[in-house]
Order: C-alpha cells, then structure tokens, then sequence
C-alpha cells in the first residue's frame, strides 16, 4: 500500500465515524477498496449486512443494482454509491416489460430474478435470489414452474439439479463469465496439471460441468481456504484470486484466463469513496412505487434464505 493510500484511508476511517456511515464492498472490488470497508461479501451477505447495520449512511462499493437493492432493503437510510456509472451489462439485459411478456406466455409460472437485476425488473418479480442461496430457495418454492430471469447459465445450474421442476429462461447472461471458453479451461489445466477447478454457476453449462466445484464468490473462496489441495484453478472475477493470494500465501491460486475482469466493478477508487464521504453525493433515489414492488422480491429472498 502507497503512503497516499494510508492517508486517504485513514481520512475515510475519520469521516465514516464523523458521518455515522457504513462502508460495504462487494469481493470484485480491488483490494484497496476491501481493505477500506467495514465487511466484504457477495450479494446475498452483502444484502444482510447492508439491512442489519445500525450505520445512518450506507456506502456501498459495487455496481448499481447491488446499492439499489441495499435502498429497497432499507428505505429509511441513505445510501450512497461513489460511483454512478459502475452498472452491470447482466442487469442491462432485461426490463420490466421483458418480465412481464414471459409472466403473460407462463402465467402459472413463479418469476424468479437473479439480484443482477434492476429494481424495476425486480418490481414485477416474485422472489430474488443469489448464486449463494437460488438453489436451496427455488427448491424449497412450491411452484413447480419457474420463470428464471436474467441468467440462463445461473438459470441452466439451478435446473440441472431440479429436473422436478419445470423452468422458462431468458436469454440473459454475465459477458465476463460467458467468455470464459472450454479451451480455455482444459489450457489452465495443462499449464497448472493437479489443480482443482472452481467456477462461478454464471460460467457456460459446458465450463460448469468441467469443473471440480461451482460455487458464488464467497463459496470458492471457503473451499479454497478450508481445502487441503494446494493448488487451484480459479473460474469467476480477478479479484478473488488476488484475495486468495493475499488470504492463503501458502496455496497456489491462479486465474482461468486473463480477460475474466469486471470493468464496472474497477471503477471505484479510493478517491472516488473518500468523495462520496466527503459530501454525502451520489444518494441512491428510487421512486416510491418501484421500491415497494421490488422489497416484496428481496424480502421473499432474505426469509426463504435465513430458514433452515
């Protein structure tokens, strides 16, 4: 870490009290920007971390959709991303009336959306889920017909393993994790041969069938740390080989192919969050309806999530 980053993050650390504010990153931010932060996660801890803070002000380190969905959750505080332009190409996909075509040719069918969606996606769905917790969730539902949105890769995994049920996918997907190629893969397993795989449910049918492990962000991140292999293949953003890097020095960690970035998960710097605490900028505004419509959706996730 520079001097310059020492000192902006011990600004940070001073405002975030002085500000009663909460600073939350999501596990594809840069190291930096975890290390400033309060708690790191994926989106579903993330979506409880941000709806159990006492913190008046919400900064949240991620993409658009991610500090929606910590609004939606809680309406009565403020929350803030440093970076307006940071949104998710998945989220692009789809639209409200996207849903609402596919509700209209399965109207038996329960909608269920992946978090990487907007809110006003998510106001016309019935149930939100995570790469975490989509599985056990859609299990448990007692619709036996499922409208997946937007992911057909997350959608595709689901499926596979609930072939009882009967699910309609749109054609939505994550460009970082679709571009992953099987060559690509079998080329990782040639230069580093012994390693285990370990990809995100986002990746290709074909690369998650490949692989010794599918799992979300924080579930690769545990296997690897409680793993007694030593060396891995790692199948999802960059960032979470640079943190098992750092975490596990004793483990040999490498990345699948060096595209496999998120460029709106770079974009939030240091500077951008120390601004934000600066001048409380950047509130996330929902118009009152949508956040209404969208709470049923993540409320159904954070109950049907936290049973047993």
């Amino acid at each position: 870490m520079t001097s310059d980053n020492t000192a902006i993050i011990r600004k940070i650390k001073k405002l975030k009290k002085e500000k009663n504010a909460v600073i939350l990153a999501h596990l594809y931010q840069d190291l930096e920007i975890q290390h400033a932060a309060d708690f790191c996660g994926d989106s579903f801890e993330l979506a409880k971390k941000a709806r159990s803070t006492d913190a008046e002000n919400i900064i949240f380190c991620g993409v658009s959709f991610m500090a929606e969905s910590a609004k939606i959750l809680n309406p009565e505080k403020h929350v803030f991303i440093p970076r307006k332009d940071a949104g998710c190409r998945m989220a692009d996909m789809i639209t409200k009336d996207d849903v609402l075509k596919l509700k209209e040719k399965h109207p038996s069918a329960a909608v269920v959306c992946y978090i990487n969606s907007s809110a006003d996606t998510k106001s016309v769905c019935d149930m939100c889920v995570t790469s975490s917790n989509s599985l056990k969730i859609i299990k448990n539902m007692k619709e036996n017909e499922i409208i997946f949105v937007p992911d057909k890769n997350l959608g595709s995994y689901i499926a596979k393993q609930l072939p009882e049920k009967k699910f309609h996918f749109f054609n939505g997907f994550c460009p970082v994790h679709n571009n992953i190629k099987l060559e690509e893969l079998k080329k990782a397993k040639e230069l580093h041969p012994g390693s285990l795989v370990l990809v995100h449910p986002e990746c290709r049918p074909e690369i998650s069938d490949a692989a010794d492990f599918v799992g979300s962000t924080s579930a690769i991140i545990n296997f690897v740390k409680e793993s007694n292999e030593k060396s891995f293949i790692i199948g999802t953003e960059k960032a979470i080989v640079e943190k098992l890097t750092e975490e596990c020095p004793e483990k040999d960690v490498f990345l699948i192919a060096d595209h496999v970035v998120c460029r709106n998960m770079k974009l939030t710097s240091l500077e951008d969050l120390l601004y934000t605490l600066e001048d409380l900028d950047d509130e996330v505004i929902l118009p009152d309806g949508v956040m209404i419509s969208a709470r049923t959706c993540l409320d159904n996730m954070m109950k049907a999530g936290s049973a047993k």
